[in-house]
């Protein structure tokens, strides 16, 4: 009998225990439920991924498909494709020297950088044949043309972040980090107001024809009034002429000389006195813009500013404005230049960049070099949150706003698009003024 009840109560405490097991595995399966992410075919839990079955353990083909599209991790290996030939071998190196910068500031372990060097064409072909695998992230290439080249990879589901200028590259796995001349249109014409008429300046070359060619879609959204455009050569050769042209100053310097005559033949005490004032004067009469928009920078905004005085387009009645071209200090002590303004981020957003580079590298940055450091924040950002190529596709077409050292900024279209200010050159350094 005393053996009965001992097989008894171990009979019970099996049944307990059982029951015990499947309410267990029944909270665990209801936890697992509640727990999934937007992805339906797997949950994150504490970095460990599982994979969800149908109900029969077995695929049809839609299933497979959205499957397979899901289940593509991406590479912690980021591919660094950069060119090694001369014209771009100083901007390759300052990449580099930004990036590693960047690597140092973020210190994310799980992210390694293998920088690939190319001569040419041949070259950067084979290095996306080799490594666009599944899942691979690139940076670069560096232009346009090198990133016509390999977009044809996009089909092996990679992501490739370049630095190409030409708008019509972007779209499926290419998106394009650089300064676009749009964000600067953008800035300078919701600065305008009603009172603005515009002039236009610019080197005759593709890109600035590019900007003459959709300036009036940005005049068209703002209170300004747009008036006309006049190119000029690239080697300046007929600068002068242009200004002149620009000005009107042919015909107000002769129509002074008339309104002179004129003074003169009347001869009397009001008419001598008003003559005497018109002497001081070059031209005579308003010009029809008061807002000149100079698209061009390097050097040449040096020789050409202070012609624009010379010829009669005064700063003080018309305001000079450039592109992010001009944001670079060795404008800001042109003394034509003075009160002109232009659209870009306060130096002091990356003074600490700036420092930094020149106490390791001996040479102050180009103003480009802030480009790569905001990517590789942004893709820092998103790697350790994101694991298939397909979220971080979704998450760039959400438009979320990021800030970096050149300011705020987002994704659009697979395009960078920035948020500027614009800042006024006054005594030796540029300010916001909105």
């Amino acid at each position: 009998p005393l053996l009965s009840v001992v097989r008894l109560f171990t009979m019970i405490k099996i049944c307990f225990l059982y029951l015990f097991f499947l309410f267990f595995l029944y909270s665990c399966t209801t936890e697992f439920d509640q727990n999934k992410v937007t992805d339906k075919f797997f949950f994150k839990n504490n970095n460990v991924k599982k994979e969800v079955l149908p109900d029969d353990n077995s695929l049809n083909s839609d299933y497979a498909a959205v499957l397979n599209e899901n289940t593509k991790i991406i590479n912690d290996t980021i591919k660094v494709i950069l060119p090694s030939k001369n014209r771009y071998k100083y901007l390759s190196l300052s990449f580099l020297n930004s990036l590693e910068m960047a690597i140092h500031d973020f210190n994310n372990e799980k992210l390694v950088y293998d920088i690939i060097f190319y001569e040419n064409d041949t070259e950067l072909d084979n290095i996306f044949q080799t490594n666009s695998k599944q899942g691979q992230v690139f940076i670069g290439p560096l232009t346009s043309e090198d990133t016509s080249i390999i977009k044809k990879y996009c089909d092996k589901n990679i992501l490739i972040f370049s630095f190409a200028s030409n708008r019509n590259i972007a779209g499926e796995c290419v998106y394009l980090f650089n300064f676009f001349i749009e964000d600067d249109l953008r800035a300078i014409f919701n600065f305008f107001d009603i009172n603005s008429k515009v002039a236009l300046s610019y080197p005759d070359n593709n890109y600035n024809n590019y900007i003459n060619s959709i300036i009036k879609d940005f005049a068209n959204t703002s209170d300004a009034t747009f008036l006309y455009s006049l190119s000029y050569d690239e080697n300046l050769e007929n600068i002068r002429d242009v200004i002149r042209q620009l000005g009107k100053y042919d015909y107000r310097k002769t129509e002074l000389e008339r309104q002179k005559k004129l003074l003169l033949e009347k001869n009397d005490e009001i008419s001598l006195a008003s003559l005497k004032k018109l002497e001081k004067f070059e031209t005579i009469g308003d010009l029809d813009f008061n807002n000149l928009i100079i698209s061009d920078g390097n050097l040449r905004i040096l020789e050409i500013a202070p012609l624009l005085p010379f010829y009669d387009i005064d700063p003080n009645h018309v305001r000079f404005v450039g592109t992010g071209l001009w944001d670079e200090r060795s404008f800001f002590d042109e003394p034509s230049l003075q009160r002109a303004i232009f659209p870009g981020i306060e130096e002091t957003k990356r003074k600490k960049f700036i420092n930094n580079y020149v106490e390791l590298y001996k040479i102050p940055p180009p103003r480009t070099a802030t480009i790569i450091y905001d990517l590789a924040a942004l893709l820092n950002f998103i790697l350790t949150r994101y694991e298939t190529v397909n979220e971080i596709r979704n998450f760039l077409k959400e438009n979320n706003n990021f800030n970096g050292l050149d300011g705020k900024f987002l994704i659009k279209n697979n395009i960078i698009q920035r948020e500027f200010s614009i800042l006024q050159i006054e005594n030796n350094d540029a300010k916001i003024i909105q």
